[in-house]
């Protein structure tokens, strides 16, 4: 009896901080996604940048903006927009999506009684379809998909995950270096490989010039693609060029700037 052959392919997006997401290329991905059909996105954290209600801007004038709506709306456009055509669509939690929770423990926590505050109603998750991951997501066999901020940070791209990776014993795919590369290490015995084990970062999907508070940023536009065919997963990172386009297996896909 011959094996039934199943293949799953999953988008994963890199972090968008809107309003500073990069919206050529939001648009680019998001026809990229419609036409290459995959079964799922995956967005891998810092979908919404919060800066209004950031420590960083405390007390600051940044701290009384009247844009939180805005910047709220603008995400849930470009979620809705990533992941309209899809079957399944995830998030996994991260630092910048965190601040909500964060100010409001901090400064009005009797509002976390409030469901309206709670991250999933605040970017309509539930109407968008998209299922919110607080722990590690298992993306595919031997995978998880995190945000990466909870663990030392190396400035040589796909290093970070990879230091993830061996912490958690699994694969790790993640965003928040804004760094597009991967590693790997092999763990052998006797002249036998025993487990790989792999590390990658997909960059950003930002908009540099918005990034106000870095000059000279060591950062990669990027995303990739996760193919689990039975017991086998190949994960391809697709680097974005300079004009917002980007080759996925022979073929080009966007628009040029």
């Amino acid at each position: 009896m011959k094996m039934r052959m199943t293949i799953k392919r999953t988008v994963v997006i890199p972090d968008l901080q809107c309003p500073y997401e990069d919206s050529h290329l939001v648009t680019n991905l998001a026809a990229f996604i419609k036409s290459f059909r995959p079964d799922a996105v995956l967005t891998i954290g810092d979908e919404i940048d919060l800066p209004q209600i950031s420590r960083w801007h405390e007390n600051q004038p940044g701290w009384y903006e009247q844009t939180l709506a805005a910047d709220r709306d603008r995400t849930v456009d470009v979620l809705w927009e990533l992941t309209q055509h899809v079957k399944e669509a995830h998030m996994v939690r991260s630092n910048h999506c965190d601040r909500l929770y964060n100010v409001i423990m901090k400064k009005i926590p009797a509002f976390m009684s409030l469901p309206e505050l709670k991250l999933e109603k605040f970017l309509k998750l539930d109407e968008l379809g998209i299922k919110y991951w607080k722990e590690p997501m298992p993306i595919a066999k031997g995978w998880v998909a995190i945000h990466g901020d909870l663990g030392a940070l190396n400035p040589n791209p796909g290093m970070s995950a990879l230091n993830q990776s061996k912490r958690m014993g699994v694969s790790v795919i993640m965003g928040h270096t804004h760094r597009a590369g991967r590693s790997a290490v092999s763990e052998a015995y006797n002249g036998s490989v025993r487990r790989v084990l792999h590390g990658v970062e997909v960059g950003h999907a930002m908009n540099v010039k918005a990034a106000k508070y870095v000059s000279s940023p060591n950062w990669q536009q990027a995303f990739a693609i996760v193919t689990e065919h039975n017991k086998n997963v190949q994960v391809d990172l697709i680097y974005v060029e300079k004009d917002g386009t980007f080759l996925v297996h022979g073929k080009r896909y966007g628009r040029p700037r």
